[in-house]
């Protein structure tokens, strides 16, 4: 985590610094559109996505280079984050108790630290995702230079890129969900990067009290 202060004197708490929320929304917008211009390639039926977006053309060019704009986003949040995304032992009771969580009632959601279980599958899965992306990706993208006995290897890019394009829609449709419907008020964290100290201790009580006791030490 950074050295900013969490804790802010206006009984706020830094959720985000702004780093964080700049590579997010460059990971969010950038993978919108992959996803819309990857359908309208996957489907005649959506086809005028792409024609919505500039053009056939615009868009088939733009796709690979947008997925590298993607990759490094995902990347980022990876150095960022990836430290706090290791499974811990108070995960298992927040998984027995995920009835409780969607059914939002958070009295009987055990505590979680600054990302739940929850937050942290949907990154791990995001991230191997786009692993999975860009190597079946580079494949698509430059299908002349995988040599005549790898050819089943465009074969399979063929089939594995979409397939995992549908996962991350999967994991997508949850998380902003989960963001909205949730956790109401995580919406406007990545917004405005602060949440009130009530919101930290209901949703994320074990990482609001280590806040607390880091700020009595200093």
């Amino acid at each position: 985590m950074s050295r900013e202060p969490y804790l802010l004197p206006n009984g706020r708490v830094l959720r985000y610094t702004f780093r964080e929320r700049l590579v997010h929304w460059l990971a969010g917008v950038s993978y919108v559109y992959l996803l819309l211009t990857g359908l309208a390639f996957w489907s005649p039926w959506l086809f005028w996505i792409a024609v919505v977006l500039g053009s056939p053309t615009i868009s088939r060019a733009f796709h690979p280079w947008i997925g590298i704009v993607f990759l490094i986003a995902v990347c980022l949040m990876y150095s960022m984050w990836a430290a706090q995304m290791g499974e811990t032992s108070a995960d298992k009771a927040w998984w027995q108790a995920i009835g409780h969580y969607i059914r939002n009632e958070d009295r009987q959601v055990p505590s979680a630290d600054r990302f739940n279980p929850g937050q942290k599958l949907l990154f791990w899965g995001f991230f191997w995702n786009a692993i999975v992306l860009l190597l079946s990706g580079l494949i698509l993208w430059f299908p002349q230079s995988i040599p005549w006995n790898l050819r089943f290897l465009h074969l399979a890019a063929v089939l594995i890129h979409p397939i995992s394009t549908l996962l991350t829609i999967a994991l997508f449709i949850i998380h902003v969900y989960m963001g909205t419907a949730m956790e109401r008020g995580a919406f406007g964290s990545v917004i405005r990067g602060d949440v009130s100290r009530a919101w930290a201790d209901t949703h994320h009580h074990s990482w609001y009290q280590q806040l607390l006791r880091d700020s009595a030490r200093k």
